[in-house]
């Protein structure tokens, strides 16, 4: 009989590289190739503006959103994995079945990947890559949000 094995791949690293290999246009900062340079008039009266983000502070409503949606995330993904470990279960992810073995293992591990994202984020942020500020929590929503769907489902 053939047996299918499951192989476990991080939600993050998943939800990465659909990222990257469907948006190159993610990692824009600099000004639109086309636009004219200071001084210089526009050859047609239609010429539009780019549009320029401007600058933002680190917790303005968009990112407390982001931030409050990881962490709920992450607190569901600790309380599911840890109920699937108390029934026998068993953690797939090598990196975090280091930190299962104890509540406080595993807690301490949800809680530093929700303040790792927060810390990537804010480094984007002081560098001025804000559509990559934000995308560090999406990546980490999905992620959360794939493993505990699969927690939920294989219980």
């Amino acid at each position: 009989m053939l047996r299918a094995h499951i192989v476990k791949v991080h939600p993050t690293l998943v939800a990465f590289l659909l990222l990257l290999g469907g948006h190159t246009t993610l990692f824009a900062q600099g000004p639109v190739p086309d636009a004219p340079q200071p001084g210089v008039q526009p050859a047609s009266a239609t010429f539009v503006e780019p549009r320029i983000e401007e600058p933002h502070k680190f917790f303005d409503k968009w990112n407390v959103a982001l931030f409050t949606a990881t962490g709920a995330l992450a607190a569901t993904d600790f309380a599911v994995t840890r109920a699937n470990l108390q029934s026998n279960g068993k953690e797939l992810n090598p990196v975090v079945r280091i930190f299962g073995r104890s509540t406080t293992g595993l807690a301490l591990n949800f809680a530093g990947e929700t303040a790792g994202s927060m810390g990537l984020s804010y480094f984007f942020h002081k560098t001025g890559h804000h559509k990559l500020e934000r995308a560090v929590s999406g990546f980490n929503i999905g992620a959360s949000a794939v493993a505990v769907g699969y927690s939920l489902a294989h219980r």
